[in-house]
């Protein structure tokens, strides 16, 4: 062969000694096509090894995705909904509370309140939301607005299609007596209970939020 063959099968040799002897104990060739892959190993990643990390990557994330809607629903129907819902029952009870023991006839369902044309706290009325009781229901739109409802029906939703404008929020109560231990009723005793509930709840499979509070009004308070 002349000075710049060289033989192909191996191409350079890796000799290790230890020092202080005599002799080589040891030799060993690595071949350099071995270390070359070691190099491109320290390389990185390529594209296509990226491309299916962020691939699994993406399948995890969207699996995700339906805790994610599940927890934003929560979040505004035991948050938000549901602390409106006692904040209106709340305001319809002190209206109620601020009533005259034997007033029949006051109406709280507009604003500001009548002396005239309701039901004062005569006894009656339910807090069933599927069967409203006239003059012992009224309605709120979404800012907590009290919208007409002369009948005890939801009122009519906003011909212009502005959900804003509609109902969001019905608010119910009733006036009944208070049993007494032995028997009978209690005497010049009240009970006053409001209910709220929410119009839609934010999810399908959610129950629609309510509040509901309850207190007593005695004789002649």
């Amino acid at each position: 062969m002349g000075d710049n063959d060289y033989d192909d099968t191996v191409d350079s040799i890796l000799v290790v000694s230890a020092p202080d002897e005599s002799r080589v104990d040891r030799a060993m060739s690595t071949p350099m096509s071995t270390i070359t892959a070691i190099n491109r190993r320290d390389e990185g990643f390529s594209l296509l090894e990226t491309m299916v990390g962020l691939g699994l990557l993406l399948v995890v994330a969207a699996g995700t995705l339906p805790l994610a809607a599940v927890a934003f629903a929560t979040s505004e129907n035991q948050g938000h909904l549901s602390s409106r819902s006692a904040e209106y029952a709340q305001d319809k009870l002190e209206q109620l509370m601020a009533l005259s023991y034997g007033d029949t006839t006051s109406d709280t369902r507009v604003f500001p309140a009548t002396d005239t044309g309701g039901s004062g706290l005569t006894f009656g009325g339910s807090v069933n939301a599927a069967a409203p009781v006239a003059q012992y229901a009224d309605y709120l739109d979404m800012r907590g607005t009290l919208m007409p409802s002369p009948n005890g029906t939801p009122p009519p939703d906003s011909p212009d299609g502005d959900s804003t404008n509609d109902w969001h929020y019905q608010r119910l109560w009733q006036v009944t007596t208070v049993p007494a231990p032995g028997g009978g009723v209690r005497a010049n005793l009240k009970q006053i209970t409001v209910t709220t509930t929410v119009r839609t709840a934010q999810g399908a499979w959610a129950i629609r939020p309510r509040a509901t509070v309850s207190s007593l009004k005695t004789f002649p308070f």
